[in-house]
């Protein structure tokens, strides 16, 4: 998702139902690095972390990391020195030089592609998927269906859950009913057409309308739109185009129960789907367009963009290299492209992959579990975003998932949920999933200034997608300096050396006051310098001791 409750934002301003836009506050860019202590900010106390590591006199080792995402511009001045290179790869000579299966692979490789150069940009929603897939199976079945399988009745279940998804967002669309979600899209498109005539322009930004004036009465209004989403984000890049696209996915995903999904995977990929073995699709263009690229570049910045080169932002590893796996589409992501994205991951050398997708469906789920325990036989970590939607993920569904169809759970995956600052309102993020089993550790995810498809381009976007690489960049420095540890050992020191807070803290989506302990495993916040100090600890020479959540106990410190 791009913008956090975007098309609720849209709704807001056309019909002026809320002042919450011009409530937000605004924190330092940069403040997820910073350190309670020095600076007066709950970020990773990243600083403090470099100057314990320096001080234990151990060599740094590059680490790469997995990002798979979006894409990514590869041109970016904070980017380019950090982006992996496949070095068995001659780049563009057409060849499969390294013989993996993928063409000119030099810097990653994109599963959303077609061999003809085509790329899916937008997708359908994966609950649409389900209904139709087993539409004609299950429709006309009574309550008294008995299944002739455990994949049948896991099938069924998913079919009538997303058939009930299907029917709210015929009649909802994400906030009004489908009339008014069409409205606002018809608004927008109308005031857009008009802006783009009177500023001569294809795409504009919020710096172009500033100063921009007009009588038409739907172009003032998408100015409103766009200012007010370019204050809560605390940047002028937002654009009309990236506006467009989301809106346009809201308005499909609200399209109704007669209506199937268009095929825009298959129609470029062209692959046979149903085939897991049928692995060699896609091509390398992992950038296609600006507004696909926004998040993966985003994303990928908050790791590892080149710290102390005086442009742009500082990451938080300054020894990674970012491999970029593009197969995350606008729209929900297909099981088979992530599968495959961590097993590229994994075979190509990445230690961490981080996962800043996800969905409330997942009919190959199996897949994916086999992808999870590859990585976790190599030792690689894989971080993940939580969600966006305020919901209890011990309950509500929600993948990909920290547990097996079979019932066992990885021991190298960390789901990560959203902080804030007391500063903004409190020190978790107001659309945060959480959950007291599934969510392991918070990490900062509001108003995050990175890196944004441009070359030199930079803005806040908020997320827990935005959290998630935070704790990703936390692993891979921990692993530059600590490279033995394993990624179980790894997991348990991120969440055993997160910090405490001794406040209550906002449960997200309602007005409860809990403990940070009642709403995710560790009950802490991320942070570099602990993770850094407990790694130390847990070392000598070239021997590790085990480090795991449940064994570990982490005194609270006192207050001051």
């Amino acid at each position: 998702m791009r913008f956090s409750k975007t098309i609720i934002y849209l709704a807001i301003s056309i019909f002026s139902i809320s002042p919450l836009l011009a409530q937000q506050k605004t924190v330092p860019k940069g403040w997820h690095l910073m350190d309670k202590e020095k600076d007066g900010y709950y970020g990773v106390s990243v600083e403090k972390a470099y100057e314990f590591l320096q001080s234990q006199k151990r060599k740094s080792t590059p680490i790469i990391v997995a990002v798979i995402d979006s894409g990514i511009d590869t041109t970016h001045e904070d980017l380019k020195s950090v982006l992996w290179v496949n070095t068995r790869e001659i780049p563009g000579n057409g060849i499969d030089d390294d013989k993996n299966g993928y063409i000119d692979d030099v810097h990653g490789w994109n599963f959303i592609g077609g061999k003809d150069g085509a790329n899916v940009t937008k997708d359908s929603y994966e609950y649409s998927r389900v209904y139709y897939k087993f539409k004609s199976k299950y429709e006309n079945v009574g309550e008294e269906y008995k299944p002739t399988s455990v994949d049948d009745e896991r099938n069924y279940k998913d079919w009538l859950r997303a058939k009930k998804e299907v029917n709210k967002n015929a009649g909802s669309g994400g906030g009004g009913d489908n009339s008014r979600l069409q409205e606002i899209f018809k608004v927008f498109k109308s005031g857009d057409a008009v802006i783009r005539k009177e500023l001569q322009k294809e795409v504009y930004t919020c710096k172009d309308l500033k100063d921009y004036k007009t009588e038409d009465k739907n172009a003032i209004r998408v100015k409103t739109i766009m200012l007010n989403i370019c204050k809560d984000t605390d940047s002028d890049e937002v654009n009309n185009e990236e506006l467009l696209a989301e809106l346009e996915g809201e308005v499909e995903q609200s399209a109704g129960s007669s209506t199937p999904p268009p095929n825009y995977r298959s129609d470029v990929v062209k692959d046979n789907y149903d085939n897991f073995n049928d692995r060699f699709y896609g091509n390398n263009n992992l950038m296609v367009d600006n507004s696909s690229a926004l998040h993966g570049t985003h994303v990928s910045g908050i790791i590892g963009a080149a710290r102390k080169n005086g442009v742009g932002m500082d990451g938080v590893a300054d020894n990674v290299r970012i491999m970029t796996i593009r197969a995350v589409p606008d729209g929900d992501e297909h099981d088979k492209d992530i599968a495959l994205a961590i097993r590229y991951a994994v075979d190509n050398g990445a230690r961490v992959v981080n996962m800043s997708f996800g969905k409330g469906f997942s009919p190959e789920k199996k897949w994916v579990d086999e992808a999870v325990k590859y990585a976790a036989s190599k030792g690689v970590l894989l971080v993940h975003a939580a969600g966006n939607d305020a919901k209890d993920i011990d309950v509500a569904e929600n993948f990909p998932s920290a547990s097996y169809l079979d019932g066992g759970r990885p021991n190298n995956w960390v789901t990560v949920g959203a902080s804030s600052d007391v500063a903004i309102g409190g020190l978790t993020a107001p659309f945060s999933n959480y959950g007291k089993k599934e969510v392991d550790v918070f990490a900062p995810g509001v108003k995050i200034y990175a890196t944004v498809p441009g070359g030199n381009t930079y803005r806040d976007l908020q997320g827990t997608s935005m959290a998630s690489p935070v704790v990703a960049g936390v692993a891979a420095l921990i692993l530059q300096y600590y490279p033995e540890l394993s990624a179980e050992q790894l997991k348990g020191i991120l969440l055993n050396s997160s910090v405490k807070p001794d406040i209550k803290v906002p449960k997200p989506g309602t007005k409860d006051m809990v403990n940070l302990s009642d709403i995710s495993v560790s009950g802490g916040l991320v942070n570099a310098y602990e993770a850094a100090k407990m790694a130390a600890s847990l070392t000598t020479g070239n021997n590790t001791q085990s480090s795991t959540p449940t064994k570990t106990k982490i005194k609270k410190k006192k207050k001051k």
